[in-house]
């Protein structure tokens, strides 16, 4: 610890010298930072501390004559110039500041303000609930809530879709094999056994839905389109009416079950890594509108699960086929489980489990009125206009992102430009200094 002895700084307002504070008897001043006296630390400043005298004693010892060098503490603060180049620095040359360099700097300004406003990352959070067990009176009942819903309702939920499955499977094989030489029979078959095992499905989460509007029926030039949060959307829409889907390929039991049976009521797969993929679905997409005995075509133009309080870009592969698009608005009720699907987090069954253990799945479906692309508007401008519809029914925030942002990262081209454009503010700057 070091520590400064102030003896002769004498304040001329005082009235003392050298020779008073001798004749007193005075202590040296000991000035540490423990000290409730210690000055606030300025910079380039000399400062002077006395002590009050105490009372002279009489016959005391007399003291050592004291320092007559004041003292001045350096605590001058970093300067950006030290870090600068010599040829750099111009004369008369003031401290850059932090604040000026802000202002300078739009790409701060941006970067700062996205970090702030991030409504990208918002699309695909899911919100925990809050804890409302936080009390003697609430906890015993929460205990009571588990032991219920994984105790009772768990188990009761997996023979649902057991006896669901068994239902299903002893009629669609036969079905599908023994009736190859009657199209017609066999399709009208199979959209009801679909329907039947998607109900099971519902049943399997007690799902309460609520569907507003007509029944959506098979038409031609005719195109389905929903805003989308989980895969479950696909089953509670498919219970009502077999739609042929155009769904994300997946790996496991579910797609042996895309490749299967959902195959059979015309749903279009694809995967998104390859580019080919997208030709043979814009194919098959016009193909499949074009026929009078297909199911209706559900797409979701999305392109990826949002968290149901807002809506992405839709993609314009839906609305520049030449058909009447009909909106579907979907939203979910999340005072039982939040029914979000984040795939980054979860596997489809840990999903489907979470559905089965909560108290209820609660959802309301809107059909809404069929939309036509206006003379003089745009695929893209058609989409927006649609998605406009679908949000504003269902209470969902519109945020201008392309959802597939999610699975790509920033062109290394992109940041070199932010990054160049940084360099050149701040050099410009620096040049005008």
């Amino acid at each position: 610890m070091w520590v400064v002895q102030v003896a002769n700084a004498i304040d001329e307002a005082s009235g003392f010298d050298v020779e008073d504070l001798e004749s007193c008897n005075c202590n040296p001043t000991i000035l540490t930072p423990e000290s409730p006296f210690f000055p606030f630390r300025q910079p380039s400043h000399s400062f002077h501390i006395l002590r009050p005298p105490e009372a002279p004693q009489q016959g005391g010892p007399k003291m050592s004559k004291l320092n007559s060098s004041n003292l001045e503490l350096d605590l001058d603060r970093p300067n950006i110039e030290d870090y600068l180049a010599t040829d750099s620095i111009q004369e008369p040359l003031g401290k850059l500041r932090l604040r000026e360099l802000l202002d300078i700097s739009p790409t701060l300004t941006e970067a700062v303000g996205a970090i702030v406003d991030d409504s990208f990352t918002r699309c695909f959070k899911s919100n925990p609930p809050e804890p409302w067990n936080w009390n003697v009176y609430l906890f015993p009942l929460w205990c009571l809530g588990v032991v219920v819903r994984y105790g009772i309702l768990f188990p009761v939920r997996v023979l649902i879709l057991t006896l669901g499955w068994i239902v299903f499977l002893s009629s669609y094989i036969p079905v599908h094999l023994l009736l190859k030489g009657h199209d017609q029979l066999r399709t009208k078959l199979e959209r009801a056994l679909v329907e039947l095992i998607c109900s099971f499905f519902v049943a399997s989460w007690t799902g309460v839905v609520k569907y507003h509007g007509p029944r959506p029926c098979a038409r031609p030039k005719q195109v389905f389109v929903a805003n989308h949060t989980s895969m479950i959307d696909f089953i509670v829409l498919e219970q009502m009416t077999a739609f042929a889907v155009i769904m994300q390929k997946h790996p496991g039991w579910v797609g042996l079950l895309q490749s299967t049976i959902l195959e059979s009521v015309g749903c279009i797969w694809f995967n998104r890594s390859e580019a080919k993929d997208r030709e043979i679905v814009a194919r098959k997409l016009r193909e499949h509108v074009e026929g009078a005995d297909n199911n209706p075509l559900l797409i979701f133009p999305e392109g990826t699960c949002v968290n149901n309080n807002y809506t992405v870009m839709f993609k314009k592969g839906a609305f520049e086929l030449g058909s009447t698009v009909c909106p579907i608005a979907i939203k979910y009720n999340k005072i039982f489980v939040d029914a979000f699907w984040n795939s980054r987090k979860q596997s489809f069954t840990t999903h489907l489990l979470q559905l089965m253990t909560s108290w209820a799945v609660v959802c309301d479906v809107w059909y809404l009125e069929p939309q036509n692309m206006k003379p003089g508007e745009t695929p893209i401008e058609f989409a927006e206009r649609v998605r406009n519809i679908i949000s504003v029914r269902a209470g969902l925030k519109m945020v201008p992102w392309d959802g597939y942002l999610k699975y790509s990262r920033p062109s290394p081209k992109h940041r070199e430009r932010k990054q160049q454009s940084f360099a050149e503010s701040v050099l410009r700057r620096l040049e005008d200094r």
